[in-house]
């Protein structure tokens, strides 16, 4: 561990590195701050490993995207859309590069999580289980399948 001097003089402070890139944290938190009722209603599903023992990041950077949650354990990210990111080829892109980092993304709508949350957590409980093999398009959700090999 380096050390580096306060003031020139006097005590050492160890110095911290981070691999996270430099303003990602404030990022973060800025998006978890501006997060929508949606959003709100499943983080209080997904923190403390509440969901089948499960733990989630809120607002995890991924190369230059943030995903709204992330089980890292299980490769999976979690997106919240609204009506806005309905086929979206910005989202498609973000897909593209979480895949190629190795993650299987499911989108839900905000109104389904806010009028159907206990269906939204059933859904990504079969995501994290491994029932969801394949890509699938519906009118409720999208799930982009990543296959992850046994290392």
């Amino acid at each position: 561990m380096a050390l580096r001097s306060s003031d020139g003089v006097g005590e050492a402070i160890p110095e911290t590195r981070s691999r996270r890139k430099i303003g990602s944290t404030r990022r973060a938190r800025q998006l978890r701050q501006a997060g929508n009722q949606a959003e709100a209603l499943l983080w209080l599903e997904l923190k403390a490993r509440k969901l089948g023992g499960y733990r989630f990041t809120r607002q995890l950077s991924i190369g230059p995207f943030f995903a709204d949650f992330a089980c890292r354990e299980k490769w999976l990210v979690v997106e919240v859309d609204g009506h806005q990111h309905a086929d979206s080829t910005y989202d498609r892109r973000r897909d593209d590069l979480m895949r190629a980092e190795g993650y299987s993304i499911l989108r839900l709508w905000s109104h389904d999580v806010v009028k159907h949350r206990t269906s939204a957590c059933e859904t990504i409980l079969a995501a994290l289980d491994g029932k969801l093999t394949e890509n699938i398009v519906a009118s409720d959700m999208r799930f982009v399948f990543t296959p992850r090999s046994l290392d």
